[in-house]
């Protein structure tokens, strides 16, 4: 054989199942199943899908409720953003192949038969398998309900703004513009001439005026690092005493954080009420849920403080600074304002606050920068929110798995291994360090790397 040259190792033609190369992740799914099976999740989800499986017409093989809605978890615990991306993983690797229920010579659903269940399935089907996390969650002490924090971040939709069209005549962009120049005097517009007029017009991003044809609900609005985007706004309430997200709404990018958080209170209120009738779940919750709301100062307004006062909720609202105002004629909105502003003044409400900003900011980390749901592949408030359900009851049902094994992803679980046995090989070190001293003997020291790159021993 030539120097270089690799030559084909021949495989065995038969391999046992028990020496496959096992990773981390198989002991993470295993767990997960663990809790799955322990909670009867695949009877549960038969019995809510069981009026969509009634078709007699032949076709594509359907998958069962149970693997598409762990397909879709699979999508937060791998941080994978699009359907095609969770088929493709399933398919390629052992461990989510024996999570799923599959067997090595067995096919594993492909994005397309994902895609059409999430189609076939409807929208309260999907909130009913968030609910059922919650109360798995609630059962395990994780739900305490008094204190709830509600915030909001943005979402990159499917769409592209080149693409957008008016509402009135359904137009392009370009061929507006077009229109525009040859009105104004110019008979052939120049790409220069239109980038001109397009600077010079003011209000040229207007949602009353614009849409996209294909994903009317998706809003021209500013991202968080100062693009411009069509958009969804996607809101959580969270219990600030556990972390665990108790409900999440999606809704229009352009509407303001006063006119949402009413949608997600009252889900959050259903969802409370939901837990409440199950025995096991109510024993661990505080019997004044929903007694404080949490937020920044985007929810501040007279009306917020107002309602919230009247349905007997405690608000702890950062104020934005307004200056001096003027209360005639508007005592029962002073007196709420008045009282939010001594809340948030005292050591609780500071403390709450910056519980906020740890508690809420977590779970929008976890579910879509890491979680991959920043920029969404789908379309339509139906669609998204189907898959954002789920997506963030993997989020909850990771917070079960922090409890019983100190980390919530498979590459948690690996890093946290690698750590052990780096910590392992240090104390043996040092056992061996301390003999030799003993001894008078001078024995090596070994640097050990651990997985945050920093060295043990030096």
């Amino acid at each position: 054989m030539a120097m270089g040259r690799k030559r084909a190792r021949q495989e065995a033609l038969w391999v046992a199942t028990e020496e496959l190369a096992r990773t981390g992740g198989h002991a993470f799914y295993e767990r997960v199943n663990e809790i799955l099976q322990e909670q009867q999740f695949d009877a549960f989800t038969e019995e809510q899908c069981l009026g969509f499986y009634k078709s007699e017409v032949m076709g594509r093989p359907s998958i069962a409720p149970g693997v598409y809605f762990r397909m879709l978890m699979v999508g937060y615990f791998e941080g994978l953003d699009s359907e095609r991306g969770i088929a493709w993983r399933c398919a390629d690797s052992l461990s989510l192949r024996s999570f799923l229920g599959y067997g090595l010579t067995q096919k594993t659903p492909d994005h397309s038969t994902v895609s059409r269940t999430r189609r076939m399935l409807d929208l309260e089907t999907h909130g009913r398998v968030f609910s059922w996390v919650l109360k798995v969650l609630a059962e395990r002490g994780l739900i305490d309900g008094k204190t709830i924090g509600v915030d909001g971040t943005t979402l990159e939709a499917n769409a592209a703004l080149r693409s957008i069209v008016r509402r009135d005549t359904g137009e392009g962009y370009q061929d507006f513009l077009t229109r525009l120049a040859k009105a104004s005097g110019i008979e052939t517009p120049t790409r220069e001439d239109l980038a001109k007029l397009d600077r010079e017009r003011a209000k040229k991003g207007s949602n009353e005026e614009w849409e996209h044809p294909d994903d009317p609900d998706a809003k021209i609005t500013k991202m968080k690092d100062g693009r411009t985007h069509l958009a969804h706004k996607a809101e959580h309430a969270v219990d600030l005493q556990t972390g665990a997200v108790l409900a999440v709404t999606l809704q229009a990018a352009n509407k303001g954080d006063t006119a949402t958080i009413k949608e997600t209170l009252i889900e959050t209120a259903e969802q409370m009420e939901a837990l409440l009738e199950q025995p096991k779940a109510a024993a661990h919750i505080k019997t004044n849920w929903l007694a404080e709301v949490v937020t920044d100062k985007g929810y501040h307004s007279n009306g917020i403080m107002t309602d919230l006062l009247e349905l007997g909720i405690r608000t702890y609202i950062s104020e934005p600074k307004r200056g001096r105002r003027k209360w005639a004629g508007k005592s029962p909105q002073r007196d709420a304002v008045y009282a939010n502003r001594r809340r948030i003044r005292g050591s609780r409400g500071k403390s709450l606050l910056r519980r906020r900003g740890v508690m809420l900011e977590r779970p929008f980390a976890h579910c879509y920068e890491t979680g991959g749901m920043r920029r969404v592949y789908l379309r339509g408030h139906e669609n998204i929110l189907k898959r954002l359900l789920i997506h963030v009851g993997g989020f909850n049902l990771s917070l079960v798995l922090r409890q019983m094994i100190g980390k919530g992803t498979p590459r948690g679980l690996q890093d946290l291994a690698a750590l052990h046995l780096n910590m392992i090989f240090a104390l043996a070190t040092l056992l061996r360090v301390d003999e030799a001293h003993l001894s008078g003997r001078r024995a090596p020291v070994r640097c050990l790397t651990l997985p945050d790159g920093k060295n043990a021993i030096n």
